[in-house]
């Protein structure tokens, strides 16, 4: 066990983007570190998103760190579609990153983090 709380929090895990149609729409899929490592895969998930036409939710259960990049792919899914994106977030990180970045307003966020306010 180690008393890093990064690590602990399986820091350092590559990030990975899967775009999967299920139940009528696009869901994102992100995982490990979201960030400018990701850039192409976060680009090419916006383009088959906005493409598809469908409602998109964007599942960051999975996601163990967060910075720029995963929040510009948010606001470029958010301002290129006609519909909300819906953000399902799991780590109460990735909540306030959403929170304090004001991009909580421009998704809607579902919160299963367990966390009450």
């Amino acid at each position: 066990m180690t008393d890093d709380p990064y690590t602990a929090l399986g820091g350092g895990e590559p990030g990975a983007v899967q775009v999967l149609e299920v139940d009528g729409a696009t869901h994102v899929v992100l995982s490990g570190e979201v960030d400018s490592d990701l850039a192409r895969d976060l680009a090419h998930a916006t383009k088959h998103a906005v493409a598809a036409g469908l409602p998109v939710v964007v599942d960051t259960r999975r996601v163990t760190f967060m910075d720029s990049a995963g929040l510009a792919f948010l606001a470029r899914l958010s301002a290129q579609g006609t519909r909300r994106v819906r953000v399902v977030v799991g780590h109460p990180t990735v909540a306030f990153l959403l929170e304090v970045t004001g991009m909580g307003d421009a998704v809607d966020v579902v919160d299963v983090t367990g966390a009450t306010a």
